[in-house]
């Protein structure tokens, strides 16, 4: 009994022990590490803050109907730094009189400039102030400035006409037109050409048939329906 025993025991502990390696083996042989996303793309949604973004309205467009009077309202965030008077004293930052068509990093003379900015190149146009404004340390990096920027597009541009307006007077840039429609969509083709998608215009009138009376077939010389009536009596 103590033998029949033993046997059954070695056989439940030897057939566990090739389980336990069973499943080692296959945990090694599948395993999988979690992925960085979870779940599959689907065709034709866009996740919030990837892409689809509404496209900012050009500078140059902003710029026709920008408020002066409002720039220097939005100037009082730099004058903490600047000076924008005609002859002012440079401060925390250069001087900003007549900056507008300067060169980049070299308009205020004896103001030590930041390496990056000095090294910039190109003119303070209306793309340039644009961009330096909206965020400094993306338009140059590396520079000094330590002002965050102005996100609003409209902000930006009141403040730059009127940083203009003293001593720049650079004129205003053409606005760009605003994008085609694409083709196979009538309705925004119609919508452009001032006129409703069906093709007919919304104030054309539309005649019953006594208001549109007889119709003429061939010009002056054809002959009417009762004219070819009486031919035919003859």
């Amino acid at each position: 009994m103590d033998n029949r025993s033993n046997t059954i025991a070695g056989w439940v502990l030897g057939a566990g022990i090739v389980a336990l390696g069973a499943s080692i083996v296959s945990g090694e042989m599948f395993h999988q590490e979690r992925p960085e996303k979870m779940g599959y793309p689907i065709e034709g949604v866009v996740i919030k803050g990837e892409g689809g973004a509404e496209a900012e309205t050009p500078i140059a467009n902003l710029l026709a109907a920008a408020d002066v009077a409002k720039g220097e309202g939005q100037f009082k965030k730099c004058t903490g730094c600047h000076t924008i008077n005609q002859g002012g004293a440079n401060g925390i930052g250069p001087n900003l009189w007549g900056v507008f068509g300067s060169d980049i990093g070299k308009h205020a003379a004896g103001f030590p400039y930041s390496p990056a900015l000095a090294g910039k190149g190109g003119k303070w146009d209306w793309e340039a102030m644009n961009q330096w404004i909206k965020s400094p340390r993306d338009f140059v990096p590396g520079t000094k400035m330590a002002f965050a920027g102005i996100s609003k597009a409209e902000d930006r541009a009141d403040l730059l006409a009127y940083v203009n307006a003293q001593g720049g007077n650079l004129p205003l840039p053409t606005p760009q037109a605003a994008p085609a429609a694409p083709a196979g969509d009538p309705k925004a083709a119609a919508e452009q050409a001032d006129q409703p998608a069906g093709g007919k215009a919304e104030d054309e009138p539309v005649l019953n048939e006594q208001q549109a009376g007889p119709s003429r077939i061939g010009g002056d010389a054809a002959p009417s329906v009762a004219g070819r009536a009486g031919q035919e009596k003859r």
